[in-house]
C-alpha cells in the first residue's frame, strides 16, 4: 500500500515527488515509456532551454530532465520505468495497472501525464524538430530574435503564437490550409492588421526544408486550390495546430473539459474524485510551460497531503 502514487514523469510530476517525499510519503512515481522509450515529458525533444529559472547559461531540456530525476531519486523517491495500463479510482485505495501486470495500491494518486503537441507528420518535421520545428513559441520564440519563421495553424493558438512572434521576429508567415481562420474575430483582426504577418490561406507545408544541414531553413508550401508550390525561406517553423492530452486512461472516471483536459478545481489540484489530483500539462491548456508545471506539481502534492492529514491519517 502506497500513501500517493504519481504517474508523470516531467517537471509536473518530479516535482510532485519530491515534495512528497519531503512530507516523508515515501512516493512510488511511474515514469513512462512514451516517446519511443524515454521518460520526461516534453523537454525531452527540447534542445535548449533558456526561460527555466536558475539556468542563465540555458540548458538542454533532456539535461533539464536528468536533474528533476536525479533530485527524486536523491531526496528518496521510487521510480518504476514502465507504462500505467489501466486505473481504477472508482474505490479507494486507488488500483494502478503497469504494463508488466504489477498491481499498485495507493490511498492517493496525482497524476501528471501532460500532452502531446500534434504535428504536420512529415519526416523533415519529424527530422528537424528542436533543431527548429517547435510546438511552442513562447517556449522557443527567443532563439529566433530578427529572424523569418513559419506558423502553422488556423485556431485562437496559432494567431497568439504568431503574434507572440511578430514581437520578436522580422516577419511571419503564417500558414493555413483553409480560406478562412477558425480563431476568434478579435484574433483574426489582430493577425491581419499585423504588417509583419503575411498570409498564405489554402496552403499546406508540403517539406521542411534543412534536414541535410541539420537546421531548418525553409519551408515548401503548396495551394491546394491552384497546386501552386512556393518556397519561404525561414530559420524556424512553429506547428500550432493545438495539443492532445494525455487523458485516455482516465475518461469514464474523471470529469474531463470539452477539449479532452482533466477538470480541477479552481485554484487547487483537486480533481472531481476526492484523494486524485491533476497537475502540469495535463490539467493547463493556457500556459503550458515548464515552470507552471513543475509549480502545479508542488501544489498536487501539497493537496494530497493535507487531503491525508484530513481524510486518511495514518
Amino acid at each position: 500500500m502506497r500513501n500517493v502514487i504519481i504517474v508523470g514523469s516531467g517537471p509536473a510530476g518530479h516535482t510532485a515527488s519530491i515534495y512528497a517525499a519531503r512530507a516523508n510519503l515515501k512516493p512510488l512515481l511511474i515514469e513512462g515509456l512514451a516517446r519511443g522509450g524515454i521518460p520526461g515529458g516534453q523537454l525531452m525533444i527540447t534542445n535548449d532551454v533558456e526561460n527555466y529559472p536558475g539556468f542563465p547559461e540555458k540548458i538542454a531540456g533532456p539535461d533539464l530532465m536528468k536533474a528533476f530525476r536525479d533530485q527524486s531519486v536523491a531526496q528518496g523517491v521510487d521510480i518504476i520505468t514502465d507504462d500505467v495500463h489501466r486505473v481504477d479510482l472508482s474505490e479507494r485505495p486507488f488500483s494502478v495497472w503497469t504494463g508488466d501486470g504489477e498491481h499498485h495500491r495507493s490511498r492517493t494518486l496525482i497524476i501528471a501525464t501532460g500532452a502531446q503537441a500534434k504535428w504536420l507528420g512529415l519526416e523533415s518535421e519529424a527530422a528537424l524538430q528542436g533543431r527548429g520545428v517547435s510546438a511552442c513559441a513562447v517556449c522557443d520564440g527567443a532563439f529566433f530574435r530578427n529572424q523569418d519563421v513559419v506558423v502553422v495553424g488556423g485556431g485562437d493558438t496559432a494567431m497568439e503564437e504568431a503574434t507572440y512572434l511578430s514581437g520578436i521576429c522580422r516577419h511571419i508567415t503564417l500558414v493555413h490550409r483553409r480560406s478562412e481562420f477558425r480563431a476568434s474575430k478579435t484574433m483574426q483582426e489582430r493577425v491581419v492588421k499585423n504588417p509583419k504577418i503575411k498570409l498564405a490561406y489554402d496552403s499546406v507545408v508540403e517539406e521542411v526544408l534543412g534536414v541535410d544541414k541539420g537546421e531548418v531553413v525553409g519551408a515548401r508550401l503548396r495551394n491546394i486550390k491552384t497546386e501552386e508550390v512556393t518556397v519561404v525561406s525561414a530559420t524556424g517553423l512553429f506547428v500550432a495546430i493545438g495539443h492532445t492530452p494525455n487523458t485516455d486512461l482516465f475518461v469514464g472516471q474523471l470529469d474531463l473539459h470539452d477539449n479532452g483536459y482533466i477538470r480541477t478545481r479552481p485554484g487547487t489540484t483537486h480533481t472531481n474524485v476526492p484523494g486524485v489530483f491533476a497537475c502540469g500539462d495535463v490539467q493547463d491548456f493556457t500556459y503550458r510551460q515548464a515552470v507552471t508545471a513543475a509549480g502545479s506539481g508542488c501544489m498536487a502534492a501539497l493537496d494530497a497531503e493535507r487531503w491525508m492529514a484530513l481524510h486518511d491519517p495514518h
